[in-house]
């Protein structure tokens, strides 16, 4: 018999015996009463495993429920690998692509097949038989040549670039019932765990839907978001006219040493989106509406430097930009609205002092001239240092805030004198076709060097911070994302390349003893997928340049 280990189990603030080599699930099932939950996967000395993981040696040991972040990107990861079974079963040949979060589901196409109701359909109900059999998802690990070979077998091609151009001697890889396929974090037990989900038709192809965060038995309501998939689907377009949609493909060009080349033509595709909506406004403008421009978006978006380098663009359509920053409307710390956890919401609408933004929008309107605020963040108290505006013929005032979608924000102001645009970093490169880079780890990872540079704010706290910051995002930002009149989508084809090296030294600087330090290794995994690209290739006006340090405009 295995000699008895002792665990400590973090969610029950004791230790526990386990049996040498026994793994979590089994630890789970036996403490499920105790945990309150069904564990679908677990932190282990504060890295995210599988409950496959066998326990030989003392572990600190915290239990995860699919409700959590890293239990729903589990269960995200496990969803994918049963769809792609289901579509080897049911139109073998054709291709799936896991693409982008948008409509409360993630979407997927399929090339080598017509995406019909009844297809989708049976795809559906392949899904809910594999459910029934509670297959295991396996993990495996081979020499990395090997797993080229299975993954060249199966037509897995953006996997083979992948693994080509990482140069990593083992590969780690699943199998479900003789399915090979790879996910850069672990997978639920078995299919049994992942037995709430959904397929809808949307556009050319369709949604997966997980479960509802608000009502896990359930998955979400769809809602149609005409103006989001527009945006993501003219980048992908993008990607695929330059031959490069995933890392695999983005790490070979880097290797041919065309790096640079990608970074112009990102840089180019900003500058002409720029421009389209700078002429937008100049005609509206001329029209006798568009006075106010209010830029918007979620954080580390990339919203201050757009607004700037939209400023340039209207210049040369000869209007006059004058900038105002939504933060120097801060109200003081000391009045400061709190979240649910007590800690201070910058992120809702009534940290900012709405009566005061809107008498100063009116008399700036009227003609007025306006001393305008300025918000000490050290202090945490709204100051004056003399800072005035006034419009002249042909002024047009530039807003930058989270906040500018929201009609409550401007509820004075008459609707045709604005003009709303939506900045976020809509990421379109791919891991591969089953892993999809989420818009929110790409922002993440902006902020944590730009916390790092300009905030004297460690990795570890940015991260503690990000889930208070990712609540108001859902509850302030989001719901207001179709009210804009134009959407630029600030992510960049090279950025993650760009910023792989960065921010590698600065999540190794987290600390295995703290939580923090799971999000630190995941993100440290998906930046290692990356061959770096330097950073003296990114000019001084681009918007990876407000995180990196840089740039040629004034913040």
């Amino acid at each position: 018999m295995s000699e008895a280990i002792k665990i400590y189990c973090k969610n029950l603030g004791r230790y526990v015996d386990v049996a040498g080599g026994e793994r979590l699930t089994s630890v789970a099932a036996r403490l499920r009463d105790e945990l309150g939950f069904d564990a679908i996967c677990a932190y282990v000395n504060n890295k995210s495993e599988a409950l496959s993981f066998a326990v030989y040696n003392p572990k600190q040991v915290e239990f995860l429920p699919r409700t959590s972040a890293s239990g729903a990107r589990v269960y995200f990861r496990s969803l994918c690998m049963m769809l792609y079974k289901a579509v080897t079963l049911v139109c073998p040949g054709a291709k799936l692509s896991v693409e982008h979060s948008i409509s409360r589901g993630y979407y997927c196409r399929l090339s080598g097949a017509e995406v019909t109701p009844e297809l989708i359909l049976s795809l559906r109900d392949e899904m809910v038989r594999l459910v029934e059999r509670n297959l295991p998802f396996v993990r495996n690990e081979r020499p990395t040549k090997d797993v080229i070979r299975i993954f060249a077998s199966q037509g897995l091609d953006d996997k083979v670039a992948l693994l080509e151009t990482t140069h990593e001697l083992y590969t780690t890889y699943y199998t479900l019932d003789g399915l090979c396929d790879s996910y850069y974090g672990p997978l639920a037990p078995s299919t049994s765990y992942v037995p709430v989900f959904d397929l809808t038709p949307y556009k050319e192809g369709f949604l997966l839907l997980s479960f509802d965060p608000c009502e896990p038995s359930k998955t979400p309501a769809p809602v149609m978001q005409e103006k989001m998939y527009k945006a993501f689907t003219d980048y992908l377009a993008f990607d695929r006219i330059i031959g490069v949609d995933n890392v695999g493909g983005l790490n070979k060009e880097v290797e041919k040493h065309l790096g640079s080349q990608l970074v112009y033509l990102a840089e180019a595709l900003h500058e002409k989106a720029i421009s389209r909506i700078s002429d937008e406004i100049t005609r509206r403008y001329r029209d006798g509406g568009a006075r106010i421009v209010l830029i918007a978006g979620p954080s580390s978006s990339g919203k201050t430097t757009t607004t700037k380098r939209l400023g340039v663009q209207l210049m040369t359509n000869l209007l006059k930009p004058q900038l105002i920053s939504l933060d120097n409307y801060f109200v003081n710390r000391d009045r400061t609205p709190r979240d649910e956890t007590g800690d201070y919401d910058y992120e809702s609408l009534y940290a900012l002092d709405l009566k005061q933004f809107n008498d100063d929008l009116n008399a700036i309107l009227r003609g007025e001239e306006v001393e305008l605020p300025y918000y000490n963040f050290e202090l945490g108290q709204r100051q004056y240092r003399g800072d005035k505006i006034k419009l002249d013929e042909g002024s047009i005032l530039l807003i930058e805030g989270i906040h500018g979608l929201n009609p409550e924000l401007t509820s004075q102001i008459e609707e045709r004198m604005k003009f709303h645009i939506y900045v976020s970093a809509l990421t379109t490169i791919s891991i591969d076709d089953h892993n999809r880079i989420p818009t929110t780890d790409n922002r993440l990872l902006r902020r944590i060097i730009r916390d790092a540079k300009y905030r004297a704010m460690s990795p570890e706290e940015t991260i503690k911070r990000w889930a208070s910051v990712r609540r108001g995002e859902e509850r302030w930002i989001f719901p207001y994302q179709e009210n804009a009149d134009a959407m630029f989508n600030s992510s960049l084809l090279f950025e993650l390349a760009v910023m792989k090296d960065r921010g590698e030294t600065l999540l190794r600087n987290v600390p295995n003893d703290v939580p923090e330090y799971a999000e630190a290794y995941r993100l440290r995994k998906f930046l290692s997928y990356f061959q770096s690209i330097p950073a003296d290739n990114v000019p001084s006006t681009s918007v990876l340049r407000e995180f990196l340090g840089g740039s040629s405009f004034k913040y």
